[in-house]
């Protein structure tokens, strides 16, 4: 049973991370969680890194200490595991602000859904295993404001605290089953994600129900886009706290010309026309303006053909998927993704061989079900 929040300690000199990093490179097991300011800036920054090791917490303030180089040692040794809860999101984080590259991983979500737990949210597995109740009020605090209250540091610090308890009581119930190589490649690629760099494209190709709209609606889209863009980074705010989608799309239908036609936009409060008004409609007159031949248009959806056998192929592979997460009770999903069963299924492997040639197929895939796939597509 644990009880009690460790003790923890907020780092804000050079010279304390450097002592820190020193000790975390000797360590076997680090926990590691991050809060960043995504719900309020314009580009999202990590703003405190919290680290668990034996009997402590350590909570680094990076808007403070700019130099974290002395966390890379101890991040890229192998010989220490990585715990992390969701780890997808903190390991983009942390290349994109640091290039910081990270080894020998174990993602606590991940190895609750190979254990086929239903609930794997943090706090749901640490009331289930040790009765621990995390206190969520802070979830979605500005944490780019200093100073930090109290509540906010043990916040915070519970948040990775009990991770490496946790891990290992995860990791010994996956050994018993046999799934625990599985975790542990599905962490080993986990840490070799990146953040992906901002979409420089036209923006309407990314807005989600774009193609319902007509190519003039369209181009009006594309100028309340680039305009909402211009109006977040100029403000440091999100994009969606400037305008939301539903109301962007509205405004590309129904093309209002004048601030009164504005109030009937819903989602457009007075504030907002007060603040923006002006520069909407600039930007919906300029739309009007553009040339029938110059509207933006989709390109053609093309589906990819997809012939007989392989369709054959691919039902054959779901069918013994469902039968097979039935046994295991897993999550279909997570013993073997669709997207990698229609790889499968295109490729048609007929010896062991073949599927090696398939990247996507984990080596734990290949040992524990490669037979079972290719009687499935024989």
């Amino acid at each position: 049973m644990i009880s009690g929040l460790p003790p923890y300690r907020l780092i804000e000199t050079p010279q304390d991370l450097e002592y820190l990093g020193v000790r975390l490179n000797q360590e076997t097991s680090v926990a590691l969680d991050l809060e960043g300011d995504s719900l309020y800036h314009y580009r999202e920054k990590i703003c405190l890194i919290q680290i668990a090791a034996g009997s402590e917490c350590f909570l680094i303030d990076p808007l403070i200490i700019s130099d974290l180089s002395p966390l890379a040692p101890f991040l890229n040794n192998p010989e220490i595991r990585k715990i992390l809860h969701g780890a997808d999101y903190d390991i983009r984080s942390l290349y994109r602000d640091y290039q910081f590259q990270i080894q020998n991983l174990v993602d606590t979500e991940s190895a609750a859904r190979f254990l086929g737990l239903k609930e794997t949210g943090l706090g749901a597995l640490l009331g289930s295993r040790f009765q621990i109740h995390l206190d969520k009020r802070f979830q979605k605090t500005d944490w780019s404001k200093r100073p930090l209250t109290d509540p906010m540091l043990a916040y915070a610090a519970a948040d990775v605290a009990y991770l490496i308890p946790l891990a290992q009581s995860l990791l010994t119930d996956l050994e018993a089953l046999g799934r625990l190589p599985w975790v542990l490649e599905e962490g080993d690629r986990l840490g070799r994600v990146r953040f992906n760099p901002p979409y420089q494209g036209p923006l309407f190709l990314q807005f989600k129900g774009g193609r319902q709209l007509d190519s003039r609606s369209l181009g009006l889209l594309e100028n309340l886009l680039q305009f909402r863009k211009a109006q977040a980074e100029k403000r440091d705010r999100p994009l969606f706290k400037i305008l939301g989608a539903d109301v962007l799309k509205a405004l590309a239908l129904e093309k209002p010309l004048t601030l009164d036609q504005l109030k009937g936009i819903k989602g457009l409060s007075a504030k907002l026309i007060e603040r923006l008004g002006e520069g909407l409609i600039e930007c919906l007159k300029q739309g009007l303006a553009i040339p029938e031949t110059d509207l933006p248009r989709f390109p053609p959806s093309i589906r990819p053909q997809v012939y007989p056998m392989v369709a054959a192929r691919v039902k054959a592979l779901k069918g013994w998927r469902e039968k097979k997460a039935r046994e295991l009770n897993l999550d279909p999903g997570v013993l073997i993704s669709s997207a990698l069963i229609d790889q499968i299924g295109e490729k048609n492997p007929t010896g062991p061989a073949d599927l090696d040639l398939i990247p996507e197929l984990r080596q734990w895939q290949h040992q524990a079900f490669g037979p079972e796939i290719l009687k499935a597509l024989s």
